[in-house]
């Protein structure tokens, strides 16, 4: 049978942290979670949107424990704010998500002069990660979620030398280098982790094709250009509702069989149940997952010793 939100183990006393979680896949994440007992942390820039989105969730389940916090992934400033106040009121985290995410974007920069995909997507999850890791690893079997789509595929690994694409910028070739770093940080952060011998799990899910506002404002954003109607039409014809494209995710985050180092996606690409998939090739190759964080490092200035940070440099 396939896997569905069912299947999730009670979650009673567990913290999970979501960026993104006031709509689309992170708010469908939020939801099982508060159903099965966990307290949610619901990290967002727009806060009357996640209020909203809290409010909704309340309504259905009212016993649902839930918190909404300020972050703007774009701005690192307010990534080190999130950061300091989650782990003031929670010294044990048990999953953090990272969802949230911007799609095909004109060309921007974030607050601190990224290239506004990478910075959004990847760069600040980098120092949310960081600095929630020691919360992480004082959590036993706590598991850290990163958000990949199959537009990785399109990305080509981060260029030290121009890792914001100054005047080599289209929107898809900025959105798949985003989603490729999502990956190569999932694994990379694995094997970081593996090798200091923490107990925290690193593992990447995508959604497929799922019909959510990313679409939307994809298209609204870039003026509507011809491949990103194309997509908005096809998520909204054959793709699959938020609720079931959640599944890899949620599975990758709370099923007691997945293990540090995978992926979770649907079975058939971009469509159907949550299952385990490999990682194959490029997916794996070390050279351009130690280069994305060595820049992830001199980009932000904040250096993630993962053994240190997770408590285990003397292992």
């Amino acid at each position: 049978m396939s896997w569905t939100p069912h299947d999730i183990p009670d979650q009673s006393g567990k913290v999970a942290v979501i960026t993104g979680a006031n709509g689309g896949l992170g708010l469908e994440m939020a939801r099982e979670l508060v159903r099965k007992g966990a307290h949610v942390v619901m990290a967002a820039r727009n806060l009357d949107k996640a209020e909203a989105a809290r409010g909704e969730i309340v309504t259905e389940i009212p016993e649902a424990s839930l918190e909404v916090i300020s972050l703007d992934l774009g701005s690192l400033a307010s990534t080190e704010a999130a950061a300091a106040t989650i782990l003031q009121t929670h010294p044990r985290i048990d999953i953090l998500a990272n969802n949230a995410g911007v799609m095909a974007t004109p060309e921007g920069r974030t607050e601190d002069g990224f290239e506004l995909q990478l910075g959004t997507n990847h760069l600040g999850h980098f120092v949310l990660t960081a600095r929630l890791l020691p919360a992480l690893a004082a959590a036993p079997g706590s598991r850290i979620v990163s958000v990949s789509s199959t537009a990785r595929h399109l990305g080509r690994p981060v260029d030290p030398a121009n890792p914001h694409l100054h005047g080599r910028y289209t929107p898809w070739r900025a959105y798949g280098q985003s989603k490729l770093a999502n990956l190569h940080f999932a694994v990379e952060l694995h094997r970081r982790l593996a090798a200091a011998g923490s107990g925290v799990a690193s593992l990447v899910a995508h959604p497929g094709l799922s019909n959510t506002d990313l679409q939307a404002t994809s298209v609204i954003n870039t003026g509507g250009g011809s491949s990103q109607r194309l997509g908005h039409v096809l998520a909204q014809r054959i793709g699959m509702s938020a609720a079931r494209g959640v599944r890899p995710q949620l599975r990758a985050a709370t099923d007691p069989a997945a293990k540090s180092g995978q992926l979770y996606a649907p079975r058939l690409v971009n469509n159907g149940p949550a299952v385990r998939r490999p990682l194959v090739g490029r997916s794996l190759a070390r050279g351009p997952a130690e280069t994305l964080w060595a820049v992830s490092e001199r980009e932000t200035g904040v250096t993630f010793d993962v053994a240190a940070l997770a408590g285990t440099a003397s292992v």
